[in-house]
């Protein structure tokens, strides 16, 4: 089906990025923004904008108000992003129950895939390695009882969400707390997702987080475009990716990459996601963590080293269309790396600083991209998550990469607000991150 026009139900850098690629084919936009938004980057480069509610983030869950903006701005399509609704089966329910074609995979992939213990026991089904663990625990002696098997250290998580709530790491020297620390797990969890549901693995010291990207269309077509290493993480966030994965050998990446296309496969998945597996760097073994049925913030990466649009795939699936390359034909070329530049100030515990930019002044020059909704005069709302920026930088490989990188950090000022900028240059100096041969500890060092 043709698409001429959509609505893009988020915000910030990633409604801008959607409406970007859009513009370039010939699709008009309609951004859903709320009151805090409305002066927006995006809004500004929309075709047109709508109000969709007060500042809060509930304005930018409630599926009624958009379904209905949607309908009222005669879009045939609805693009979600990431984060918010983008992985809510409720939402691309209620696309299709509209008649409205929802840019992203169909509601039974998010169900399947949304909640880890049914995405673990899919896992296994199609001889994914998955990390030992338990099923649903519904109590202390639960835990207890998988300790005894799997022994310290482990892992709880909640069964339907992510992002490190309802998420505790226990060694031996925390084992008379188990209690206490299951309980505040699933609390954080029921307040979280509003289901306090957990489930243990064993945890994994000394790990890499590899994921990959892939793409699958209605004719049964699924491909990976790569992994990404996502490990320089802070209490479980993001802050720095890179595509390729450094430091991997050839076979390890193979196998891999055929683990996350098995896994797509066999559930039919439609339109772009991306799995997610651990690495034990000392047994040189992967597990699969779980699967995004969504764009990722750190999907430029891939872009950056495949020239692949993949908002551009994601559209041309969603409208019925075949994914127009075979695997073949994807190669990856040089090294990228990404910074998510936060306002905050990572030298107070990382400290939001909402504020006003008095100055912004974003790097250029060869190998370089900055996707932002910022500029002079900017007012970094209180109300959503402190993302102001990513920037990348594209290499002949992963040293010129990161050196690019340094000196775009260096030139990036945003001032009236701090940013994280100062601390990344601090991590990518480290000869942990020089080398490649980093964990998801590496920020717990620095």
């Amino acid at each position: 089906m043709s698409i001429s026009r959509i609505l893009v139900a988020n915000r910030g850098e990633i409604a801008v990025r959607v409406i970007r690629t859009c513009r370039v084919l010939g699709i008009e936009t309609v951004l859903a923004a709320s009151e805090a938004d409305k002066d927006s980057l995006g809004a500004r480069l929309a075709d047109q904008t709508v109000i969709i509610g007060p500042p809060p983030v509930s304005t930018y869950l409630n599926i009624p108000n958009i379904i209905k903006a949607v309908k009222e701005s005669g879009a045939q399509a609805l693009h979600p992003g990431y984060g918010f609704l983008s992985e809510k089966p409720e939402l691309a329910r209620a696309c299709a129950d509209s008649g409205i074609i929802f840019i992203g995979p169909k509601a039974e992939h998010s169900e399947k895939m949304g909640n880890k213990l049914a995405a673990r026991k899919l896992a296994v089904e199609c001889g994914v390695p998955i990390l030992s663990g338990s099923e649903k625990v519904g109590s202390y002696e639960d835990v207890r009882r998988v300790v005894d098997d799997i022994g310290y250290p482990i892992i709880i998580k909640a069964a339907a969400g992510g992002g490190g709530r309802g998420m505790k790491i226990i060694n031996e020297s925390d084992k008379d707390g188990l209690k206490r620390i299951f309980e505040e797990a699933a609390a954080e969890a029921t307040a979280a997702f509003g289901d306090g549901t957990l489930y243990v693995e064993k945890y994994i010291a000394n790990a890499r987080h590899i994921e990959v990207q892939v793409l699958g269309d209605k004719f049964g077509n699924a491909i990976h475009l790569g992994e990404r290493d996502c490990s320089t993480q802070r209490r479980h966030q993001k802050l720095i990716e890179e595509a390729a994965a450094p430091d991997l050998s050839d076979s390890l990446r193979t196998q891999i990459h055929d683990a996350a296309i098995k896994l797509v496969k066999n559930i039919s998945y439609e339109n772009a996601g991306t799995v997610e597996f651990v690495f034990d760097r000392d047994e040189l073994k992967f597990y699969f963590l779980e699967m995004n049925t969504r764009l990722q913030v750190e999907h430029p990466v891939t872009e950056m080293v495949t020239g692949v649009d993949l908002v551009r795939e994601q559209i041309n699936i969603a409208g019925g269309g075949k994914i127009p390359f075979a695997q073949s034909d994807i190669r990856t070329t040089g090294h990228s790396i990404e910074c998510r530049i936060n306002a905050e100030n990572p030298f107070e515990d990382f400290r939001p600083t909402p504020g006003v930019i008095t100055n912004w002044e974003i790097p250029q020059g060869p190998g370089i991209r900055v996707d932002t909704h910022c500029k002079t005069g900017y007012q970094v709302p209180i109300f959503y998550d402190s993302l102001i920026a990513k920037i990348l930088a594209y290499g002949d490989d992963r040293e010129h990469a990161r050196r690019r990188m340094v000196c775009a950090l260096g030139e990036f000022r945003a001032d009236g607000i701090s940013t994280t900028a100062p601390f990344l240059i601090k991590v990518l100096e480290t000869p942990e991150f020089s080398s490649g041969r980093f964990t998801t500890k590496i920020l717990e060092r620095v």
